[in-house]
């Protein structure tokens, strides 16, 4: 009963909260987020009044199983954006932009954070340093993907966002796995090259393999189907198959193999999309009916954020620090690239800013640092805050670069006066100061449109 009645919580404190937020013009993304903070173990979860919010912390986790899920339908839906016919006109420049931004925002951030350690060695570690900058690689996929939605967001910077994210996650995978096991070795003082080198090789390839054969097996069994609801059950159920076999972990003699669910959920859609000649279709229907989730999603990803974080000073002077060298890096190597791969100029100003978001992924490496001990607690912190900031201002920093770049239109005259004569005539049915104006309004209106009916069924009657 109480996991029932936080979910039917969050999903209404989210849809308040897009009502509170519509005349700012904000994305949905950040009203949910902030409905979360406000339900959250720091603001409403304090007063302990069961049903009014999550009272501790143990409440948020107890839904954690909505975070999987919902990671692994953007990651199935990011994977209808490798198209083969599409990519051959955008699969180099994403690779060569994912590629040297989440490089370039990684170095960045190191030379930075070196340099703090070198002025005040007590308070960050060299090992610290360069864990964080290879979280800085991370963007994500989830808030730009509901951004790219809410919007409608299309064009030739939103057809190139999307690969770059995923690339993004797969090379900060690469980059954090390396970085980390440096860290631990500057730590212990014993070098362990499985761990640096082909740990995240590993994983890698056998995310990319696990998500091809089930995206291989969901194509065949689609075709023991004529029914498109039968269809689109059938691709739900293997996306919650997927996300449950990514959790699998095994060793294999010293190395220790997992899975990642972003990795498996993306091949699963690329192999799907470019197999299944009724993807298109199914996945448009399989993101309408995922909303919800990702609305409870943001929901519990905002109780999540521990506001805590701010009663150190330190560790918010280097989390702004982090936030600003950050978003330099990201912004300015998202720059050169596309300058290098000879991409339009509004791609080139406004990309860097689309790429600034960071959640999911960041804090599942934020759990992996934790084995550092107590220097892992401090990135934790750090990252927190980081995401705190991101997460509430990146989703509305994307929509204003995806607008500036005209990816985003504005609404059309014809559907914003339709929308309006709808709010017109729902006020004939709440009392106002206009109410007898509006109802004879509504009458009049009738009343010529049955005129009109009739006399055309005389003309017919003769």
């Amino acid at each position: 009963m109480a996991i029932l009645l936080s979910v039917s919580v969050a999903m209404l404190a989210a849809l308040l909260m897009t009502r509170v937020f519509k005349p700012l013009k904000l994305p949905s993304v950040t009203a949910y987020l902030i409905a979360g903070v406000l339900i959250g173990p720091y603001c409403l979860g304090r007063l302990g009044i069961e049903g009014l919010g999550f009272s501790s912390m143990e409440a948020v986790t107890a839904l954690s199983l909505v975070a999987d899920v919902s990671l692994g339908f953007i990651a199935f839906s990011i994977g209808n954006e490798f198209r083969l016919d599409a990519l051959k006109s955008t699969g180099r420049q994403a690779l060569i932009i994912g590629v040297v931004q989440a490089l370039f925002a990684a170095l960045l951030v190191d030379a930075v954070l070196i340099g703090i350690h070198v002025l005040m060695p007590e308070k960050l570690s060299v090992a610290q340093a360069i864990t964080l900058g290879a979280i800085a690689t991370a963007t994500a996929p989830a808030a730009t993907l509901m951004v790219v939605r809410q919007y409608k967001a299309r064009g030739p910077l939103t057809d190139l966002l999307l690969p770059i994210v995923a690339l993004d996650d797969a090379v900060g995978l690469v980059v954090f796995a390396v970085s980390f096991g440096i860290a631990r070795t500057l730590i212990s003082g014993t070098v362990d090259l499985i761990s640096v080198l082909l740990t995240p090789l590993v994983e890698i390839v056998f995310s990319l393999l696990l998500g091809a054969v089930l995206g291989w097996l969901l194509t065949q069994m689609e075709r023991m189907f004529n029914s498109n609801t039968n269809r689109l059950n059938l691709t739900i159920a293997f996306v919650f198959l997927t996300v449950a076999l990514s959790m699998m972990e095994f060793h294999i003699g010293d190395l220790h193999v997992k899975f990642s669910s972003l990795l498996v959920c993306m091949m699963l859609g690329t192999v799907f999309c470019n197999t299944c000649p009724l993807s298109h279709d199914l996945m448009e229907k399989s993101d309408r009916w995922t909303s919800p989730l990702l609305a409870l999603f943001f929901v519990v990803s905002g109780a999540e954020l521990e506001l805590s974080v701010f009663n150190e000073r330190y560790i918010v002077v280097i989390g702004v620090i982090y936030i600003i060298v950050r978003s330099l890096g990201k912004y300015f190597g998202a720059l050169m690239s596309a300058k290098w791969a000879h991409c339009a100029p509004q791609i080139c100003k406004y990309l860097g800013i689309t790429l600034l978001p960071q959640a999911g992924v960041a804090l599942g490496m934020c759990m992996t640092a934790k084995q550092l001990g107590e220097e892992g607690e401090l990135i934790r912190n750090i990252i927190l805050f980081a995401v705190l900031v991101y997460e509430l201002v990146g989703p509305m920093m994307t929509k204003a670069a995806l607008t500036a770049a005209g990816d985003i239109k504005p609404m059309p005259e014809a559907v914003r006066n339709r929308r309006e004569n709808k709010l017109q005539i729902s006020e004939l049915f709440h009392p106002s100061e206009h109410r007898h104006h509006w109802h004879r309004f509504y009458l009049k209106h009738v009343n010529q449109k049955h005129g009109e009916q009739s006399h055309t069924e005389q003309n017919q009657s003769k």
